[in-house]
């Protein structure tokens, strides 16, 4: 119902403010800056290189060359306008849910859900521990990416609890009918795997269920343009067919809106703070259908199959080059010698082993640019083999797919 979630907004009156507002350490304050706690953020988040690679980052179909093809940036502007318009009927915070959605898809790796699947496999072997994109994204925004300060510094992005809540918690399938906000605040970094939680706010929820719906129909749009589907194939006959059943309409072709309008004015209409957010059952069902037959026929496509093989390739090649320069305290000598093979490799990780690294620190204190180094060191290599080795991983992840391939044609170039 319209603006009925007004009173549970997350706002001064709302008694989780405080938290919500919170950060992990103090971020500068300029005089006459007006933005609010959340509008900071937004702006912080839009401006980092992180949000800047989405646009080179699969969503489903790899480095196409097609421009016509969602990427990760195109997925992530549709689910900050799916979530700003629902947002924006129920009378929540808007900021607030546009912060979110522009960040949470921030640690997705190369290759999109292929390649989080092989940084999982080296992740639980390497590392023993699991890597998934939800809990990466907390730890780019936390620890990796950075902006200069007034002073030329380089600072973590220090976001607020509820946008970083809202990153890590965007999590998991919407398989029930109903979603609402958990009460307790926690520490973010004990969530130890996908949809343990539900977000802290309204605004969290919302952008939740808007991944889901954002991206349903758009992928059937992107296997049509890529031929994977036709148009007037069977099994997009058959899915019409089932959808006009479900709106108790006649469509004229299975499209993104004609998939997205239903799911957004039906948790429009449904939804109270003391329903929570709520899709019917009929419409519940329609995006499970429409889940389904994706992962049918677009996700296990036997054409993705020899990408999905090279992809895996070029990552855990990637990988395997890094891992072996280890040394203890000599590490960054190792990874500046691979700089006579493999050039831009060995000297963008070096690079980065200065700027994060406690052996970095000890040698080098400031960027190529002259600025500061005043963002915390995350890994203590001189003493700790895990800690480089996520290094590794944290380095890969946050690769786009064209640079993946250029280091692997870096790799296989004499």
């Amino acid at each position: 119902m319209k603006n009925s979630f007004f009173p549970v907004r997350m706002d001064e009156q709302n008694p989780h403010w405080p938290m919500a507002i919170s950060r992990k350490g103090t971020l500068y304050h300029r005089p006459d800056d007006f933005r609010t706690e959340f509008g900071r953020d937004y702006t912080r988040i839009i401006h980092s290189t992180a949000y800047s690679r989405l646009k080179h980052k699969t969503q489903v179909f790899f480095t196409t060359k097609n421009d016509h093809i969602c990427t990760r940036i195109e997925h992530v502007n549709q689910v900050s306008s799916v979530s700003g318009t629902i947002g924006q009927y129920l009378g929540l915070n808007t900021e607030l849910i546009q912060a979110i959605a522009n960040a949470h898809d921030l640690g997705h790796s190369p290759f999109g859900h292929l390649g989080e699947r092989v940084l999982r496999d080296i992740s639980k072997k390497e590392l023993g521990e699991m890597f998934w994109h939800e809990q990466q994204g907390l730890r780019v925004v936390d620890d990796i990416e950075t902006l200069l300060d007034p002073a030329g510094r380089t600072s973590n992005l220090m976001l607020t609890y509820a946008v970083r809540d809202g990153i890590i918690c965007h999590c998991g399938e919407v398989h029930q009918t109903v979603l609402r906000p958990r009460t307790e605040a926690i520490a973010l970094e004990s969530i130890s795997k996908p949809n343990q939680c539900e977000p802290y706010t309204w605004e969290g929820c919302v952008v939740k269920v808007s991944d889901k719906i954002a991206y349903l129909g758009r992928d059937i749009e992107d296997a049509v343009r890529l031929r994977i589907l036709k148009e007037d194939g069977k099994p997009l006959k058959d899915l019409k067919q089932e959808l006009n059943g479900h709106l108790h309409a006649q469509l004229e072709s299975v499209t993104n809106t004609a998939i997205m309008y239903p799911l957004i004015t039906n948790i429009c209409k449904e939804s109270t703070p003391d329903k929570g957010l709520v899709l019917s059952k009929d419409h519940l069902d329609l995006m499970r259908r429409v889940m389904e037959f994706n992962y049918t026929y677009i996700y296990h496509n036997k054409r993705l199959e020899v990408y999905h093989a090279y992809a895996r390739l070029i990552l855990e090649s990637i990988y395997g080059i890094l891992k072996a320069c280890y040394a203890g305290a000599q590490t960054l000598a190792n990874v500046a010698a691979l700089e006579e093979e493999y050039p831009t490799l060995g000297k963008h990780f070096l690079e980065r082993l200065r700027k994060y690294s406690d052996l970095g620190r000890r040698t080098a204190h400031a960027d190529k640019f002259g600025n500061d180094f005043g963002n915390r060191v995350i890994y203590t290599i001189a003493t700790s083999e895990k800690a480089y080795r996520q290094a590794c991983i944290d380095y890969i992840a946050g690769m786009t797919d064209t640079y993946a391939e250029k280091i692997f044609d870096e790799l296989t170039t004499f």
